[in-house]
């Protein structure tokens, strides 16, 4: 691409540079110079104009960009023959288009991927939200922008290459869910079920059932056994302070497993993971009960939406985990 100031009278077919103020409106950057642009430059005494000219190997920065958008989107067809990575593309403009999430669920981003495309020209940019952000109906998972007016073609197709497939939505699977909380004398009762009753609902998942049974982990354990969704979430009237405290005991009694005790997310930290059989049981922090987003959410949205986490997932969580400092909380001592 060539760049610079040229004569009003050779600009035709080259893109205007710099937004030009006319007598009758503006002529925006961007556009291409036709006949009737040039006459209205000239009508209006502006002799001299700053634009851009594409190489005959360059693609057009709106042309480019919807490439690689559908690069992104590439992918083999499942076992139906649908080819759907649960994003939608917007129309090119100035360069830019976003992938918007269709319904809600978890970005799932191939990251060596998404960073050798940004590496192929400065000028080719994708720009996403972080990996496993959960995502509403609409939301934008990312936006391709390039940057000049064209690229070169041989650039603009590495960067394809690189980025094919690169990025899905992994929309929720699980269907339902029952809600287990313990109570403790003088303890906090229900309070929390609205909030975790909405983070459900951000996932399309059904709350079923809400039980109540005391702090003890035969009571706990007949609450687990008898739930038949396939999400069981537990909250505890007193924090779970061990791997052997009450609500993990209870899973283990009912003939569950317990997969992980503890995250290095604040807040969150006390959350464990679990299941029994083919049901996914969560132990939530007693910071579920707010709706402020902590450790549970990061879980709670891959779980529901069919990714795994394992013990090693939950542990690379805590780079990027502090989440939030609570004043109150009584600090260490210095020295």
């Amino acid at each position: 691409m060539k760049f610079g100031a040229t004569p009003t009278t050779d600009a035709k077919g080259a893109f205007l540079a710099h937004s030009v103020a006319l007598p009758k409106g503006r002529l925006r950057k961007g556009v291409l110079l036709e006949d009737h642009h040039i006459a209205d430059l000239l009508g209006a005494g502006i002799d001299r104009i700053t634009v851009a000219r594409l190489a005959a190997t360059d693609v057009d920065e709106n042309t480019a960009a919807a490439q690689l958008a559908q690069a992104l989107l590439a992918d083999a067809p499942d076992l139906d023959g649908n080819l759907d990575r649960h994003l939608e593309m917007t129309n090119a403009f100035t360069g830019r288009v976003n992938l918007l999430a269709k319904g809600p669920g978890v970005a799932v981003l191939d990251v060596p991927a998404l960073e050798a495309a940004n590496a192929v020209h400065p000028m080719i940019t994708l720009a996403t939200v972080p990996p496993f952000q959960q995502m509403a109906d609409g939301g934008m998972v990312a936006t391709i922008k390039i940057i000049s007016y064209g690229v070169d073609q041989a650039d603009l197709t590495r960067a394809c290459a690189a980025a094919r497939g690169a990025i899905r939505l992994a929309p929720p699977k699980l269907q339902d869910a029952t809600l287990i909380i313990t109570e403790i004398e003088g303890g906090a009762g229900d309070k929390g079920r609205e909030a975790i009753a909405n983070r459900l609902v951000a996932l399309n998942v059904a709350l079923k059932n809400v039980v109540m049974v005391p702090h003890q982990t035969d009571a706990l354990s007949a609450a687990i056994t008898a739930a038949d969704t396939e999400l069981v979430l537990i909250l505890t009237g007193s924090a779970t302070s061990d791997i052997d405290d009450v609500a993990p005991s209870a899973l283990r009694a009912a003939g569950g497993k317990v997969a992980r005790f503890g995250m290095p997310v604040d807040p969150g930290n006390l959350l464990f993971l679990g299941n029994l059989g083919d049901r996914q049981v969560i132990g939530l922090p007693g910071c579920a009960r707010s709706p402020a987003l902590n450790g549970a959410d990061w879980v709670l949205s891959r779980i529901v939406c069919g990714i795994a986490v394992t013990d090693r997932d939950i542990a690379g969580m805590g780079v990027g985990g502090l989440l939030k400092e609570i004043v109150t909380r009584p600090q260490p001592r210095r020295g």
